[in-house]
């Protein structure tokens, strides 16, 4: 997973649905700790929590800088 890309986009596109780390976290069923996480790329998502927020943010591997050969 590239990282970087990967943390800059998860939190532009959060921001973009206007939601907050914990809101965002209260959707996908994680702790805000893992949502912060996440943005500061010190975790990276199962292939599940990817699913669930291309769903919740209504994007593509793509547009979160991923391809499907680049998640764990």
């Amino acid at each position: 997973m590239v990282l970087d890309t990967f943390t800059k986009r998860l939190r532009a596109y959060r921001k973009l649905k206007h939601m907050t780390q914990q809101d965002f976290a209260l959707a996908l069923g994680v702790s805000v700790a893992i949502v912060g996480g996440w943005e500061r790329g010190t975790r990276e998502p199962t292939d599940a929590q990817v699913e669930k927020m291309m769903h919740l943010l209504q994007v593509n591997r793509d547009d979160l800088g991923l391809s499907s050969d680049q998640t764990q």
